[in-house]
Parts: C-alpha cells; sequence; structure tokens
C-alpha cells in the first residue's frame, strides 16, 4: 500500500506503467492507445478549454485535436512526465476532489486493456476504493439517471449500501467499490460485479445509458 494521498498513488502508478508500456498498447477507451491516454490526462489538466469537449459532445474536436497537437508536441515521454508531475498550480488544491476516481479509472483502462481484467488486491486499494465509495455516495443519482422503472442498490463488502431510483423492481450491483465504479462509467465488460434482480430490472439497467 502506497504511502502517497490516493489521487497522488494513482497517478504514479498509472505514469509508471504507461512507461512500462510503451505507447503502443490498447485500452478500455474504444480506439485509444496508452499514447493517447497520456495526451487526454495532459490535455485534461493543461488545456481546459479544451477538455470541454471531454463531457460536452458538441466540443468533443477541441478535445481530439488538442490530443493530436500535445502527441506531436510533446511525444508519448513527454506526455507522460508531464501528466506524473501533476497538475498546474491553479489546479492543485482541488487534486484531490478531480482526480482520484479519474485516475483509478484510467489507471484500470490501462491494465485491463489487453483483456486481463483481475482486480487489483483489495489491500492495495482500499485507501483509494474507500474515497470511491465516498464520491459514489454523493454521486450515484448523476451516474444512474438514466435508469428508470427500478430501484438501483449498489452493494459492496463491508460497506453502507447505495440506494438509487424508485420502482417496485430492485436491481442490485454487487462487487468492490471500484469494481462498481467502473461499471457505472461504461466499462461493463471489464467490471468484476454481479448483477442481480427480475429480468425486467437487470434489462433496465443494462439498456440505460451509465455515467456523466
Amino acid at each position: 500500500m502506497s504511502s502517497l494521498p490516493p489521487h497522488k498513488a494513482e497517478r504514479a502508478a498509472l505514469c509508471h506503467l504507461l512507461r512500462r508500456l510503451g505507447p503502443d498498447e490498447p485500452t478500455l477507451c474504444e480506439g485509444w492507445t496508452t499514447r493517447d491516454m497520456a495526451a487526454h490526462l495532459w490535455v485534461r489538466e493543461h488545456k481546459p478549454v479544451a477538455s470541454i469537449g471531454i463531457v460536452v459532445r458538441a466540443a468533443s474536436g477541441l478535445h481530439d485535436k488538442a490530443i493530436l497537437r500535445a502527441e506531436e508536441r510533446l511525444g508519448f515521454e513527454g506526455l507522460v512526465a508531464g501528466v506524473r508531475n501533476g497538475p498546474p498550480l491553479l489546479w492543485r488544491p482541488v487534486d484531490a476532489a478531480f482526480n482520484t476516481q479519474e485516475y483509478f479509472v484510467h489507471h484500470e483502462d490501462v491494465r485491463r486493456g489487453a483483456g486481463d481484467t483481475t482486480p487489483r488486491p483489495a489491500d492495495e486499494v482500499a485507501a483509494v476504493e474507500a474515497v470511491l465509495w465516498k464520491n459514489l455516495q454523493r454521486a450515484h443519482r448523476l451516474l444512474l439517471r438514466k435508469v428508470k422503472g427500478v430501484r438501483v442498490d449498489l452493494v459492496a463488502p463491508g460497506r453502507e449500501p447505495i440506494h438509487a431510483g424508485h420502482g417496485d423492481a430492485v436491481v442490485t450491483i454487487t462487487g468492490r467499490p471500484g469494481e462498481v465504479v467502473l461499471y457505472l462509467l461504461g466499462r461493463r465488460g471489464a467490471a468484476r460485479v454481479e448483477v442481480s434482480g427480475p429480468e425486467e430490472a437487470r434489462a433496465a439497467l443494462e439498456d440505460a445509458d451509465l455515467g456523466i
């Protein structure tokens, strides 16, 4: 277990993994190599206008063009070094709030990109998973807002369950906090969770567009 705070530990571990793998390995983000992932992380922190394209589809071209420019200008090693050095001074006070989940998820995107979806040992990620579950207690309604007509229960060992939505039918997502987060953020095929409940409730969950 790292002695660093969770957001810094995930950043350092992801950068170490990127360097070890090199620029051309697959990730869970469709169409993105490890080079693209490094560029995305750099753009997100250093080009805030372009990073709007991450969440606003109409502006996605800004983000895509910024990634290409960053790759051409900095190269893979320069991008990874820039990410490892942390955000610009302006963003450092909110580094933990904005980046703990971001770096965990993208760390797993890189770890699992080649097909091995084995989670890291629980004790290795205990600190970050505590933060992820606390974040879910605040953000679950946003992530599950498009699931209609059923209640969704999020269950993780040793944690207080989280209940979202309303309906007579209940679908339950059970797994470690990190796995539940991956599922809710679009990594359904790579997340080690169990989805249980009546068939119609599971179908409502599976058909919904989850995440931000």
